[in-house]
């Protein structure tokens, strides 16, 4: 990011099918449940590369669609950090957030934030350098 905070950025989504519970609580979602997750990856960059752009967004949307690709249809207990009792939809944006990092660098980006949409209108997210 430039010194006065502003960036240039591009993003793509795409959705995900997975399952999850949540230990505490005492409806349905404490038992192993599904969402229709929608998450979205937004890469920044200070300033525009030699080409006039901050990544290549095919390669933006080909990375986030082969990551969300080794989740889809799986329990997301799979990912869980040691240090959390469940995948919360902050849980799983820092985990995306560490899958993308890599291949978001390589592509020019230097801040990525993934936001993970629960419903229409909730959603979680994750952001920080690459």
């Amino acid at each position: 990011m430039t010194a006065s905070g502003r960036a240039f950025e591009v993003g793509t989504s795409a959705s995900l099918h997975a399952f999850h519970a949540l230990p505490w609580a005492t409806n349905e979602e404490g038992e192993l449940h599904s969402h229709h997750y929608r998450v979205e990856s937004v890469v920044e960059r200070g300033e525009l590369d030699e080409r006039g752009m901050v990544c290549d967004l095919d390669a933006l949307d080909a990375a986030l669609a082969e990551t969300l690709g080794t989740l889809e249809g799986t329990d997301l207990e799979a990912i869980r950090p040691a240090d959390a009792e469940a995948v919360t939809v902050e849980i799983l944006a820092r985990w995306l957030h560490g899958a993308l990092r890599d291949r978001v660098r390589a592509a020019g980006g230097e801040f990525l934030a993934v936001r993970v949409w629960e419903t229409e209108s909730a959603f979680g997210g994750y952001r920080g350098p690459v």
